[in-house]
């Protein structure tokens, strides 16, 4: 029997893009490193990458899948308005279709005990949600941290009917047993500023098995100063602590109740009971006759005194007052940009909780480096993606000056951050495979001999690695199997000459243009350390080649075709031209994406 699961369905939903994983071409000019180390933690391997994003996601598979600590992305939120720098208006299907392919990726490049965040707004919230618990697995959900980003006073149009105040943050982590990081909390003496005074010898009693002495109103006094390690915190018997802890227990078995024994403003020294090494515990009944509540008080533990003792914790909270800060984030870091850009204040709250120095971040949707910036101040590796022209005009100038200790905004103080470090400049390579003036598929002109090899090294799934001793060992995929790329016709006598210096103990794959003077079949009999394969034939069936462009910007969308309406079939004339509409907008624009579809 076939088991069914609950997911998310949409027109073009079994459409995949067939990716080709690029190579990365680093361009030195625009790389930029600090000149000098301001610390021994100084980090230099930052990447910043120009070029579509599930393409350089396709890029970055191979080397860091099982990388990332924490992926943040801020994708367009679908919500039908013009940005400045991005065409945030998407067909639902379309939309979810490009970001299930995103989210997929993501999670290949996560760590086990990674976390992804995702930012959004209830435009496309809810389905996003449905989404990654489909891609991550719905018991990996973790929380919706919700984000006040504009007060209410704030309005962004006069004439809308409803004023959107907060945005959501999905957090998902890869598997289970990932954990955050939790804030400490700061061992304070605050609340231990009670101090219990006995006037009186009191009365002895048995309650619970416990000797208990009792001391009536008169009997005694609680005087508050300054909290100190032998110091009391005040404690209300009542609620959940009647259940959650010995000390509420007691109180609600023995003690709840006896003021009609032992009268009002009693007080209750019971031994043998308590943490903190005092060796009794205090309690007190009421107070007034209309009240049935009663106290308890607690010392410190005697688990937090020690020199080693576990740091406490608190849990993260899932609503942020960040408004201010959205208001007052427009010129941070030097780069203005107006639509969509995130303030420092809330990407430290997600690299804190979800990363910690020296991990890997991610952001695929770097819009003004926001992301980047904030990890580099906070110590952390860093990966950014931008198609934008604003990957030149904001994202680089910014981290520039984070860099060079310029940008004294956002999380400088707060981070201690001095400037250092640096980044280097990728470019995704245009794609491998081209049709010349016939038509027919070439290996592009632009690609030099060593940028192939490293392409179908990638392709071929080995690591490139040229190696300076060993002419035919372009890559591996272990310490024995090999890769040669080459472009020339390979003969016969090549080829043994080839077997021979690699050996009976390895193996090479041999990518060239032709081989001639034996058949395929042939050779690996008369080779069998030699596997051979022709270029370009070799990978013509593997990807969409030439496919530059999959983002999210779809301005270029076609106009849906009228639908001419027919006699007496008006309500199904409308659905018509719906489907059409929508149709035309699941397929357009996208190279092929989704295909063909029907309602």
């Amino acid at each position: 029997m076939n088991k069914q699961k609950l997911e998310l369905t949409w027109i073009g939903k079994e459409k995949r893009p067939k990716l080709e994983p690029r190579i990365l071409l680093e361009d030195p000019e625009k790389s930029y490193h600090a000149k000098h180390r301001v610390t021994e933690n100084d980090i230099f391997d930052n990447r910043l990458i120009f070029g579509d994003n599930l393409l350089a996601l396709k890029a970055l598979e191979q080397e860091f899948s099982g990388q990332v600590k924490c992926v943040y992305i801020d994708p367009p939120y679908n919500t039908g308005a013009a940005f400045e720098h991005y065409d945030d208006a998407l067909e639902h299907s379309t939309w979810l279709g490009l970001m299930r392919d995103r989210l997929e990726m993501l999670r290949r490049l996560l760590r086990p005990d990674g976390f992804i965040c995702c930012h959004i707004d209830d435009s496309e919230g809810h389905y996003l949600k449905v989404l990654m618990d489909e891609v991550f697995g719905r018991s990996n959900y973790l929380v919706t941290l919700y984000v006040q980003v504009r007060y209410a006073e704030k309005t962004l149009k006069q004439d809308m009917a409803f004023h959107k105040q907060v945005e959501q943050i999905h957090v998902y982590r890869k598997d289970y047993g990932a954990q955050p990081v939790l804030t400490q909390k700061d061992l304070s003496f605050d609340k231990f500023c009670h101090y219990i005074e006995e006037k009186a010898a009191g009365t002895s009693l048995n309650l619970g098995g416990k000797k208990v002495t009792l001391f009536g109103a008169g009997d005694w006094s609680v005087k508050k100063k300054e909290g100190s390690a032998k110091g009391l915190k005040e404690i209300w018997a009542t609620g959940s602590i009647l259940d959650g802890n010995s000390s509420g227990r007691f109180f609600r078995d023995y003690l709840a109740g006896r003021s009609s024994i032992d009268g009002l403003g009693a007080l209750y020294k019971v031994e043998g009971i308590g943490d903190d090494g005092h060796g009794h515990r205090y309690f007190t009944g009421p107070a007034r006759a209309t009240a049935t509540k009663g106290k308890y008080y607690q010392g410190v533990p005697l688990g937090k005194l020690e020199p080693d003792a576990e740091a406490q914790t608190q849990p993260i909270e899932n609503f942020y007052d960040l408004a201010g800060s959205f208001g007052n984030c427009r010129h941070e870091g030097g780069a203005d940009f107006r639509s969509g850009k995130k303030p420092e204040a809330l990407l430290e709250i997600v690299l804190k909780h979800f990363s910690s120095p020296g991990d890997l971040v991610l952001d695929s949707f770097a819009g003004s480096g926001t992301t980047g910036a904030v990890a580099h101040k906070m110590g952390r590796r860093w990966i950014m993606v931008e198609l934008g022209e604003h990957c030149h005009t904001h994202v680089v100038p910014r981290i520039k000056k984070v860099i060079d200790g310029e940008d004294k905004g956002g999380v400088t103080d707060s981070a201690g951050w001095r400037g250092g470090g640096g980044f280097r400049y990728y470019k995704l390579a245009s794609s491998l495979i081209v049709n010349d003036r016939w038509g027919n598929p070439v290996i592009n002109p632009e690609y030099n001999a060593a940028q192939l090899a490293e392409a179908l090294a990638k392709l071929e799934g080995f690591t490139y690695a040229p190696s300076e001793v060993q002419w035919w060992q372009h890559g591996h995929s272990s310490e024995r199997d090999f890769i040669y790329v080459t472009t020339q016709n390979l003969s016969a006598e090549q080829l043994e000459a080839l077997s021979d210096e690699v050996g009976r103990d390895q193996s090479l794959l041999v990518c060239c243009a032709a081989f001639h003077g034996v058949t395929a079949a042939k050779a690996s009999e008369r080779w069998p350390n030699l596997t051979l394969k022709k270029i370009p034939k070799m990978v013509l069936a593997r990807c969409e080649w030439g496919h530059d462009d999959y983002s999210l910007n779809v301005a270029n969308l076609p106009i849906a075709e009228k639908t001419e309406p027919a006699e007496e079939h008006g309500p199904a004339t409308g659905a018509a031209t719906r489907k059409t509409k929508k149709s035309a907008a699941a397929n357009a624009g996208q190279g092929g994406l989704f295909g063909e579809n029907e309602e």
